[in-house]
């Protein structure tokens, strides 16, 4: 069911007119959006692109682009087909052909899906060729997909549309399109949550409460600024640790990021009411303790980290390929090659410990020792932690982002009704 909406913000009007004839933007070949999360950017953006399409073409392939096809559905596709349903569209989603059959008054577009994810997808849009493209959090995706994506729109006429939420200020993106969007020839609107009028002040505040440093910056501010100083500066003893003993843990899991030379660490999760605790862990430092374990020394600390508790699977270091198969030649427990997403684990993390959903036990003294000491890399040209102090801070991202992923969020819908204007020529 679609929620009632509120009108649209002077800013999400911009994003739906830019394309029409009496605007003094239509002769651009492009519209980028970047800015705050939740800031109405995606909705706005999604609509006046489909709008669009079936002003100037009929009978036309277009493409959405996002890191991934099932993130693009979730964040994307799912949103506007019941805004353009209530519109009179008519939406077929062909899952299994990653398209998307809209119909409106006589006219047909088609609209397929790719995915951004690494080097490699850009042999996934290859041949096709476009009227337009939209590529949603176009910071995310390499360069060469996005170069590929732009170049199949060849049909006279074709537009381009990006959206983004803030990286580092030498993303390429940002340094080769945002800085030169007049040299480009395309519209460039900056978006903060204050232009998503369906957010009400209670949720702007939550939001703003969930980010810190470099991240609130971003993604509450709008900026692409660098990363600098700790990556957890606001982690505090007594606010993010607990000292009592909790019991009536319904689940349980285990995090592991595995070294021989480097420290192996992990950590033994279990969860209450909502809330993941590490209730303990192994922590082991082959340089500091003057020798190396085997896996099937690990294999045993895990076993004595584990105890005579259920654990529903162990999330371990996918590069630790001899230990995965070591845990699963075991069969005592179920494992799972860990997401290794960096700066995404990061942010995640974040999110996590300052709502209050993982608390560290006060005799965690490793992990609670890296938070203080885990810094960003300044040197790095991207959004990278040193590699030091970090395995404590591995095993917890790999918990977080591969156990945790589909928590939290919050999706607000910014508009329905676009100006009857807009949408009644085509």
């Amino acid at each position: 069911m679609i929620k009632s909406f509120t009108p649209f913000s002077p800013k999400q009007l911009q994003v739906l007119n830019w394309w029409c004839e009496e605007s003094e933007n239509k002769d651009k070949i492009g519209i980028i959006c970047d800015g705050a999360v939740r800031s109405g950017k995606t909705l706005c953006m999604t609509l006046s692109f489909v709008l669009w399409a079936f002003y100037r073409f009929s009978d036309s392939d277009f493409a959405v682009c996002g890191k991934t096809v099932t993130s693009l559905r979730r964040n994307v596709i799912t949103p506007i087909i019941p805004v353009l349903r209530q519109m009179g569209f008519s939406v077929t989603e062909k899952i299994s052909a990653n398209l998307v059959y809209i119909s409106f008054k006589g006219k047909h577009n088609r609209f397929y899906l790719f995915g951004g994810r690494d080097e490699s997808s850009s042999s996934l849009i290859q041949g096709i060729t476009l009227s337009g493209v939209m590529l949603d959090e176009v910071a995310l995706m390499p360069k060469s997909f996005t170069q590929q994506a732009i170049a199949r729109c060849s049909v006279d006429g074709s537009k381009l549309w990006f959206n983004c939420n803030p990286e580092n200020p030498h993303h390429w993106f940002y340094k080769e399109w945002i800085k030169k969007c007049d040299e480009k020839n395309c519209l460039y609107l900056h978006f903060l949550m204050s232009d998503n009028p369906s957010l009400t002040s209670e949720i702007r505040e939550r939001y703003k409460r969930l980010y810190s440093g470099v991240f609130y910056e971003r993604f509450i501010e709008g900026k692409w600024v660098c990363t600098d100083g700790l990556v957890y500066p606001f982690f505090k003893e007594g606010v993010h640790t607990y000292s009592k003993e909790i019991g009536g843990f319904s689940q349980y899991y285990i995090s592991c990021d595995y070294g021989t030379v480097n420290p192996c660490s992990m950590g033994l999760w279990g969860e209450k009411d909502g809330i993941w605790y590490r209730i303990s862990e192994f922590y082991h430092d082959s340089r500091a303790k003057g020798f190396q374990m085997t896996d099937s020394e690990y294999y045993g600390k895990l076993c004595e980290l584990a105890g005579n508790r259920k654990i529903s699977a162990v999330i371990v270091d996918p590069s630790a390929a001899s230990f995965i198969e070591c845990i699963r030649r075991g069969g005592k427990f179920k494992v799972i090659p860990a997401k290794n997403d960096v700066a995404y684990g990061i942010r995640k993390v974040s999110e996590f410990l300052k709502s209050g959903k993982i608390k560290i036990h006060t005799s965690c003294t490793d992990a609670i020792r890296e938070f203080s000491l885990y810094r960003w890399d300044e040197n790095a040209g991207k959004d990278a932690p040193k590699k030091e102090n970090d395995h404590a801070m591995d095993d917890i991202r790999y918990f977080v982002t591969t156990h945790r992923q589909n928590d939290g969020g919050f999706f607000a819908l910014s508009a329905p009704r676009t100006e009857r204007r807009i949408y009644e020529r085509i």
